[in-house]
């Protein structure tokens, strides 16, 4: 039996182009693995904050000093969310594209679980990132198409899928896999997304 983090990035729900592929991967998915556990994580729904005690926190930390109360209060909330990571196998993660980005909800995931002995260490060797025994599938949803021939060039629009893919290598995961889906303001062929995600479940 596996784990499966599935974070869901966007807040659109029934009209979400990457919630829907999403939703096609996982209902492939857990007919392929029936006895797996998913886990979904709604980064719509409240996230702790980063604040003052959150911190000071991470400095007592890094410092090897004993945290206040409140200090320790508000890193086990950024544990307890780390933990949904550490305990997958695998992560499935729905990406909208945001101003060539990412939603700053899903921004504000990462930063809230991005720390040393969290999701990574340091030492000697320099970074370890601790999810190294599990894999990812990243879905894109894209409004329009990039690329050269749309004359805007993926290596300068792109600030999407190369962030994603950077921060899970830095995180550890070894296996990321990506979906990209595009030009959703215009065209959505559904059942080819639901196809394509579907297929991409069964070896997953």
């Amino acid at each position: 039996m596996a784990r499966l983090l599935y974070v869901e990035g966007s807040p659109r729900k029934s009209r979400s182009v990457s919630i829907f592929a999403a939703q096609a991967f996982l209902d492939a998915y857990r007919a392929a693995n029936p006895s797996d556990v998913i886990d979904r994580l709604d980064i719509w729904q409240d996230l702790p904050q980063l604040d003052e005690n959150a911190f000071e926190a991470k400095s007592a930390g890094l410092a090897g000093v004993e945290r206040t109360p409140a200090q320790q209060a508000a890193w086990d909330r950024l544990d307890q969310l780390a933990q949904r990571f550490r305990a997958a196998d695998k992560i499935l993660i729905g990406v909208p594209m945001w101003n060539f980005a990412i939603p700053y909800r899903l921004k504000q995931l990462i930063d809230l679980v991005s720390h040393k002995d969290l999701l990574f260490t340091f030492d000697e060797r320099g970074l370890n990132g601790l999810l190294t025994n599990a894999k990812a599938l990243v879905i894109y949803a894209r409004g329009i198409s990039y690329g050269e021939d749309s004359g805007m060039p993926l290596e300068v629009w792109d600030q999407q899928k190369p962030y994603m893919d950077l921060w899970l290598r830095f995180v550890g995961v070894p296996d990321v896999q990506s979906m990209i889906v595009e030009k959703t303001l215009f065209e959505e062929d559904r059942d080819a997304i639901r196809k394509q995600a579907a297929a991409l479940a069964q070896d997953f």
